[in-house]
Formats: C-alpha cells, structure tokens, sequence
C-alpha cells in the first residue's frame, strides 16, 4: 500500500468512526429533499458573471433562467427556449431579437423583464471577469455594450461584430454567463460600483428551480425549492450538496443512506457499492476532459521537442486499466467525444526510450519541476504515475496539492511548471473547447486572458489562432467540422497540453431516486427533475 492509499484509507476509517459515533436514527434522506457527496472546493463564488468552476456551474444551473437553455430530458435538442420564449434573426445575421416570456418571476416578487437581461448581459462585459471571454468573443466591450445590447419592451436585442452561426451565439448563452439577475436586488446590494458582485458571490438573485439558502466553502451548498418555478415547483424542496473528499467516505454515506447520490466514487468504490442493497450505479459520457499542461514561460518546457518527449511519458493505458478503470478513457483530443468536429486520433502512449531521443535532440538533461494538482485521488495518481515515468528520464517531479481554489489561483497567474487539471466545455459547440485550449490573441502578461488556458499556458498557438478565427464563422456545418479536425491535428503535435483522458461519470445513487440529469458532456445537473 503506498502513502497516497494509506493515508486516504486512515482518513476513510477517521470518518467512518466519527458517523458511527452518532446513533444510527436516520435511515434514509427525507422524500423531499436530495442530499449528495460531491466535491465541490473548486467553488470561489456564486455569481454567474464571475463564477467559472465546475461545481458551481451545477447549482447556479438551477438557480438562474436564461435566455435560452439545455432541456434536461432532450440534451440532444441543444439550446431551446427559456426565459425568452422566442427570437429573430436579421438579415444580416448579426442581430437576434428575443421576445421575453411573460408572467415570470424572480425570487424576490420582481417581474423578469428585458431590462433585467440587457443589465446581465452589460453587467458581464463590464465586470470583466474570466468566463467574460464568452460574450466578448462577440465584439462586445464597455465601450459598446449600450448600443449592442438594448432593451425595448419586452423584447432584447443583442448586435454582434460580425456574422456568426446563429447555433453558435445561442450555444454560449447556455453557459453560466448567461444567467439572467435580478437587477432590482442586484443593485440594491451595490457596494462601490461593484454590480453587486461582493453580494452575489454568497447570495442569488434569480429566477430558477432553487434559491440558494446557503454556501459553506469547502463544507455544503443547500438550495431551496422556488415554489413559483414556471415550469412547476420542484418536488424536491431542499438540495444539499456535501462536500466529500474522500471515494471511502462517499461510499459509506451513500450505503448508509446518508446521501442520495454520490458523484466522485473511484472504481474500487463502485465495485462495492454495486453490490450494496438499494443503491444503484449509473454510467454517463461527460465532455470534461483530463489533461497536463506545460508551461510555455518555462526555458525547456517551451522547447518544441520538449513537449512531444512529454507526451509519451504518460502511462495512458495503465492509467485507464487500473485506478481509473471504467471512469476515463483515453482521448488525445480538445474536442470531446459527441461534439462537432471530434475526432479518435490517439498516437501516443508510454514510450520512455523516444521521451529520451526528443529529450536528447532538445539538448536537455537533468530537471526539475514543479507540478500543481487538486486534492483529487485520481489527479494525485495522475501526477504520481507521471513523476514515476520522469524519473526514468532524469527528470524529478516536485508535486504540490492544494485546494483547487490554491492551485487555480496559481495556475491562472502562470506559475506552475506543470498543473494537472480537468475542463468541462461550457456549452455545446466546438468552439467552447477550441476556443480555449487552442486560441490565444494576446499572450501579453498584460492581457490577463485567464480564461484562455492556452494564455495561462504562456502558449501564442503557433498560427492555430487564426484557425480557431475562421472555423466559429464557416456556416456549412461539414466544412466546419473538417477545420476542427485539422485544428486538432496540429495542436496534437504542438501544443503544450498532454490531453490524456475523457471522463464516463459512475454515480451511485439510492434506487428510489429517479429523474436526475447531469447535463450529458456539459456541466449542467438539474436537480428540479428529480422525485423519489
């Protein structure tokens, strides 16, 4: 038994003698609330114009409406309608009108209007945080967003720099970012011209299924049901998310009947679990994708050879085989399995001897390196498989876990060696993906691009910029899609991402509850559907 294991199993068995402590009086969660073990301390805030993590992006799905949005039971169908119950297109193709859905309201008792979208909107352009990239890749700026984003009515328009597919505007305004706020209450809460950002990091203001009641940082998001929901109140009146980091300790809650799901089981975990009376596994393909990423600003990391060399150090079938068996599979490719333009291309694997021949040709020979991960079992593993396979090469890997808020911060201001780190697409069109891992206009320190992970990365693309530029405005949807597939291509052989595997989400879940959706290759639950 290695360290890792033993010191996960000794916080298992500290866990469990802490629950056992506690007299056995609750069988099962109440029926109207969903209680499940997650890990959720990627979360730094609960705003949708800043928020940009994957746990957040499962609870502000139900706290606010969109424009338009993903429908639960049909992800097949893309955007559909939301809180605009329709729109138009120019002629032009720059300016889609939506028509706002009447009788909706905010949690607050204020009516949804469309001067409470056009305030979201501008308010995410002008606060300018990370998932900002989202909209601004539409030609909006502080400088414009008066005259390209208006309220008339109950009708909003939005004027883009220039014509793109339709599907691909609406796609982004699925994303979080496209959340509509409460700009009564927003304002209110204004403190210093901030947009109510400091009060919408920890309260809501929306118009979805739930109202958040209340977010402990790395210990539990409880949501509360909003009985005037338009599309019916929720029949689950409370949703508990607990943070749980340990798979040990989300196994015993979930056979215990402590938690109706649990969402970050390792195989080990699922093996046992599958046989637990009552508790049922469920499999879904996910879009979030395993990766390592170099950084450029480093001296060797940058070296073209380098970066190749790195890619066959990687243990991708034993990795595969063993502790991430039946969860990841290997995909070498920024574009997710399902989406346009993906592709099965696979050429590298362990190979230590042509790491040493591109090390070699590179003129490199001892190093050391820093690599920064969650505390996450498997993206621990991850990074201890990898030391274990540098070492062989002459390369010692210092490996340094933190919170994901720790290492994201680090991460995002470029000074990690190395991160090992997951991304999920935002929304579901190429350009979510390609637009991130292969785009990069300014690569200026200055350009704070930090939702670009080729700028964390220190990484100006090497031409596949301009690529990226022309695929997200061809409107023949196979052209499009073979540009996506030679966009790939090359960042295979120059990128300086190790995009290693594709996640299939095992959840245990009680068998009594039904309807859960967790948004397909988008990080998107929806916990309104669900009944027991």
């Amino acid at each position: 038994m290695n360290a890792l294991n033993r010191l996960l199993t000794g916080a298992a068995l500290g866990f469990a003698v802490a629950v056992t402590a506690v007299p056995a009086v609750v069988a099962e969660t109440p029926p109207n609330m969903l209680v499940i073990a997650h890990r959720i301390d990627d979360l730094t805030s609960m705003d949708p114009a800043e928020s940009f993590e994957i746990a957040a992006s499962d609870a502000l799905r139900n706290m606010y409406g969109k424009l338009v949005n993903l429908d639960p039971e049909d992800l097949s169908a893309g955007y559909s309608p939301d809180l605009a119950e329709s729109w138009e297109v120019s002629e032009d193709g720059r300016t889609i009108t939506f028509t706002m859905r009447e009788g909706i309201t905010f949690h607050s008792g204020n009516p949804v209007r469309a001067e409470d979208a056009e305030f979201s909107l501008r308010r995410a352009i002008l606060m300018d945080k990370t998932p900002a990239f989202i909209l601004k890749q539409f030609g909006f700026t502080p400088e414009n967003v008066e005259e390209t984003i208006k309220a008339e009515g109950n009708k909003l328009s939005i004027t883009t720099d220039k014509r793109y597919a339709t599907s691909f505007v609406l796609n982004c305004l699925t994303a979080t970012i496209g959340s509509i706020v409460d700009k009564e209450l927003v304002m209110a809460n204004e403190v210093d011209g901030d947009f109510g950002n400091t009060w919408l990091k920890t309260n809501s203001g929306g118009s979805g299924a739930y109202k958040l009641q209340s977010w402990k940082p790395n210990e539990s998001i409880s949501l509360q049901a909003n009985p005037d929901f338009y599309k019916g109140a929720p029949a689950m009146e409370r949703v508990i998310v607990r943070h749980v980091v340990e798979s040990a300790s989300q196994r015993l809650l979930l056979e215990r009947g402590d938690v109706d799901v649990a969402r970050n089981l390792n195989p080990e975990d699922i093996a046992g679990a599958s046989s637990a009376e009552g508790v049922v596994i469920e499999d879904e393909l996910r879009g979030r994708l395993m990766y390592m990423a170099l950084n450029q600003k480093h001296p060797e990391l940058s070296k073209p050879e380098v970066r190749q060399a790195f890619k066959y150090l990687v243990d991708y079938a034993g990795m595969q085989n063993s502790f991430l068996k039946g969860q990841y599979t290997t995909h070498q490719n920024f574009l997710p399995k399902t989406y346009l333009g993906a592709v099965d291309e696979n050429p590298f694997s362990l190979d230590i001897e042509k790491a040493k021949a591109l090390l070699e040709e590179a003129g490199v020979g001892e190093m050391e390196l820093e690599i920064g991960v969650r505390e996450a079992q498997e993206r621990i593993e991850i990074a201890q498989a990898f030391q274990n396979s540098a070492a062989q090469v002459g390369i010692k890997i210092n490996i340094t876990v933190g919170t994901s808020k720790q290492i994201l911060a680090r991460y995002r201001a470029r000074e990690l060696d190395v991160y090992v780190g997951a991304w999920g697409p935002d929304y579901p069109d190429p350009h979510t993906n390609a637009g991130t891992f292969a785009y990069n206009p300014d690569n200026s320190d200055e350009a704070n691009a930090t939702g670009l992970l080729a700028w964390r990365n220190g990484w100006d693309t090497g031409g596949l910029t301009e690529m990226v530029d022309a695929a997200v405005v061809e409107g023949d949807r196979e052209k499009r899609a073979q540009m996506y597939r030679d966009i790939q291509a090359q960042f295979r052989e120059t990128s300086p991402f190790i995009v290693m595997f594709q996640l299939t989400e095992q959840i245990g879940r009680q068998e009594n509850v039904s309807g859960l959706s967790l948004g397909g290759p988008i990080t998107n639950a929806a916990y309104w559907t669900v009944t027991k």
